[in-house]
């Protein structure tokens, strides 16, 4: 079996597709797979929303944006 590149496995589809049926089932699962995160979790996201600026009333310290 040759060596396989796992990084370039990754990241370049054409190197990827060109491996066999067999060398594809044998790589490990993607380094930056799908993970799962609990409801109680995702409730205390407020990324990319200015729910979080309401508590201090700005948004970006510098330069000081006031929340509307």
């Amino acid at each position: 079996m040759k060596k396989i590149d796992l990084g370039r496995a990754f990241r370049d589809e054409d190197y990827y597709l060109s491996l066999s049926e067999a060398e594809r089932a044998s790589l490990p699962a993607h380094p930056a797979a799908l993970i799962e995160v609990r409801e109680d979790e995702l409730r205390a996201v407020a990324g990319a929303t200015t729910e979080a600026c309401t508590a201090s009333g700005f948004c970006s310290p510098c330069p000081k944006h006031v929340c509307v």
